[in-house]
């Protein structure tokens, strides 16, 4: 997470398609996959009571999916559409309805990823992913006040053990990428592995461009009777941004070309990351203790432009500089009873230190809406405005969670946490001319419980087939995000708070050929956090999300799977006053911005062990609207994602396609630049070329 190159991509297709065909439906052993993001302990997925999906790191290599979003096309309800504010290389996930780049939370190897502020998914790394977790709804008791609608987890082969695969591909618009995964040779009882990527990658919009490279090294070591992991990230991530399309009344404004850039010609969002975690297990006479410690450093530089609503072609610009500090600690005993009932007992901390710095040029300089016209820099350049953020966040917590079996047919689980939050944040603002000064320092300290609980009931079996049923409960807050955006806001805004209920069923038919999932959810939020008119944020009254999921998998023959999902989804502002320039609108009742009532999605995978495979990817977006009154409609689109390739024993070659009805809808909306929508990126195509030595 988003994201880019798959680790596995199409080689690690080729490693694992040279095994044997499974003799048991791979339908069956999919509700076998052990997860952990929902208990922390291992768990099968057929038995955890809650909707969780597990997309495997051998299917990101069938479907080529090399992007958060391509990851994530087949998992029911969710979308991800790549781009938004944090750049080409990000996405922005949405869960339940709910399109919110703050609202999920991102961990990966067992660590929030992007801590006590924003998911850090243009860093995500998914070179060497052996397989991704989805969780539907408020993150675990152990994850502390982050999430509400969803938590996606990204799990790397462990130290000493890699795809051990490499591959390398070229695509339209002068676009590259190559990855490397191997276990390294061992030193003693050391084990160790690593992971390498980069690309990069144009657009159908000339100037847009992303440039990255990313390391991953893993390192484990037995020692003093447990185990020992290191884990070292480092990440470059070099962006040109699109601009997005501005919104005139009801429709997208048709005056801009479709890929038009007005950026400013030095335009870029550039981030460069350091990223350490260790970790030490052992078992003890109590159980097994498991302690993890991890600190990121980021350095990001953001220069880029918004046209004013008004498309008289004046834009204004931003030139930030933020630097972000990130840690997170763990500690817990994991202790098992007799009777198969496990209790989690643990504390922990998530800490974040932000200072940016932004030098805005309102007004800064007016080109032609044709696009025909370079925009000058922003340095040299007018400023108009300098402003200035210091913040540190303090997120700690105490948990526990009963995980108890009483029967053969049950599993139930009840988890409590006491969340302890404190946060100060310093802001200025000097605009000019004449000069004024703007400053404030705030604070606020916050302690509040949350919980959740839930049950699963296997209600018949019959050979390898089953019914389970399920429900859960969850009560969970979050302190309001930071967007970094350049607009002075000085407060520090209040929580937000969910309550949630779900219920469903998962299970096999047909010999375990067939396994699916079914949910439905009811969730009210309150004091969620939104972008104002002048960009600046506010908590937005209340929502209320409500619908139904369904995904399953069927096993026609070994070597082809079919996959399919829908989902309907209910999201509505239950109270909301906006301000649309002229005089408020009560809002309660209507649909939030970019949320469609239907979402579907179809798959076909044939993977044949040597020989001709191929992956085909179907998506549905129902209509949607653009503004929270519900005047700006847009209509539903299809996109089409598909591969052919051919294997030999150890190397494969791949032809790969993205978006090839090439639709470009409106998929996410801005929270810098007022009316501003981005759209969906173009068709893409690559030629992949990949070799496995284990």
């Amino acid at each position: 997470p988003m994201s880019r190159t798959a680790a596995l991509s199409a080689v690690t297709a080729s490693c694992l398609l040279a095994l044997p065909a499974p003799v048991v439906a791979v339908a069956d052993a999919a509700l076998d996959e052990v997860v952990i993001t929902a208990t922390r302990i291992p768990e099968r997925v057929g038995v955890v009571p809650a909707a969780i999906s597990v997309v495997s790191g051998r299917e990101l290599a069938e479907r080529g999916a090399a992007d958060l979003g391509a990851a994530l096309a087949l998992v029911s309800g969710v979308e991800a559409p790549a781009g938004g504010d944090a750049g080409p290389s990000s996405a922005v996930p949405s869960f339940w309805g709910l399109h919110e780049f703050d609202a999920f939370l991102l961990v990966v190897d067992g660590v929030p990823w992007g801590g006590a502020y924003n998911p850090a998914i243009t860093t995500l790394n998914l070179n060497d992913v052996e397989r991704i977790e989805v969780l539907k709804g408020a993150a675990p008791v152990m994850y502390g006040a982050t999430s509400f609608v969803g938590v996606i987890q990204a799990i790397h082969h462990p130290a000493g053990e890699a795809a051990d695969a490499a591959d390398l591909a070229y695509g339209t618009y002068g676009s590259w990428r190559g990855s490397l995964s191997a276990a390294l040779p061992p030193v003693g009882d050391y084990r160790q592995s690593i992971a390498v990527d980069g690309q990069r990658t144009g657009f159908a919009d000339a100037r847009a461009l992303i440039s990255d490279g990313r390391l991953l090294y893993r390192g484990a070591l037995d020692l003093g009777g447990g185990r020992l992991t290191v884990d070292l990230d480092v990440t470059h991530v070099h962006d040109v941004p699109t601009s997005p399309v501005l919104r005139t009344g009801p429709a997208l404004s048709a005056v801009t070309p479709l890929d038009a850039n007005f950026n400013p010609a030095d335009a870029r969002i550039d981030e460069n990351r350091y990223h350490v975690s260790i970790g030490y297990a052992r078992p003890t006479a109590w159980g097994t203790w498991e302690t993890l410690a991890s600190y990121a450093y980021s350095d990001v530089t953001d220069i880029r432009a918004f046209l004013h609503p008004d498309l008289s072609g004046v834009a204004d610009t931003q030139d930030q500089r933020r630097r972000i500090d990130d840690a997170y600690f763990d500690t817990h005993l994991a202790h098992e009873w007799p009777g198969d009932a496990h209790l989690l007992l643990g504390a922990d901390l998530l800490y974040g230190r932000a200072r940016q710095t932004t030098d805005n040029g309102n007004d800064a300089y007016t080109v032609p809406l044709d696009g025909s016209v370079l925009p000058p820099p922003t340095s040299p350049g007018i400023v108009t405005e300098i402003g200035t953020l210091a913040d540190r966040r303090w997120f700690v917590g105490q948990y526990a969670q009963l995980d108890w079996k009483p029967g053969a047919r049950w599993d139930l689980v009840a988890g409590v946490r006491l969340n302890e939050t404190y946060e100060r944040k310093a802001s200025s603002d000097l605009s000019f001319p004449p000069p004024d000064l703007l400053a404030a320092e705030v604070s606020k300290t916050v302690v509040r419980p949350s919980e959740t609980v839930g049950a699963s009931y296997r209600a018949w079996q019959q050979g390898s087939d089953r019914l389970v049923v399920f429900a859960d409960y969850r009560n969970a807050f979050k302190p309001a995000a930071i967007d970094f955006g350049p607009d002075y806001t000085p407060d520090l805004l209040s929580p937000e708070t969910a309550q949630s209920w779900e219920a469903g069923l998962k299970g096999t038919l047909l010999q375990g050929r067939l396994s699916y999932q079914a949910e439905a959810f009811l969730l009210d939020f309150r004091n969620l956090v939104v972008a104002t008119e002048s960009g600046a944020l506010a908590n937005a009254g209340g929502e209320r999300l409500k619908g139904v999921e369904l995904e399953s998998r069927l096993l026609v023959t070994p070597g082809l799977e079919l996959l399919a999902s829908a989902a309907y989804h209910d999201a509505r502002f239950s109270s909301y006053v906006v301000y649309d320039g002229e005089t408020p609108a009560n809002v309660a009742g209507r649909q939030l911005v970019l949320s469609p009532h239907v979402l579907a999605s179809a798959g076909l995978l044939l993977t044949p062990a040597r020989g001709l495979g191929a992956s085909l990817v179907a998506r549905y977006v129902g209509p949607r609207y653009l503004d929270e009154q519900n005047t700006a409609p847009v209509g539903g689109y299809a996109t089409l994602d598909a591969s052919l390739s051919y294997a030999w024993q150890r190397m494969r070659v791949s032809l790969e396609g993205t978006n090839l009805t090439d639709r470009r809808p409106p998929v996410t909306a801005s929270e810098f630049g007022s009316q501003s929508i981005y759209l969906l990126p173009a068709r893409m195509a690559w030629l992949r070329l990949g070799y496995c030595w284990k």
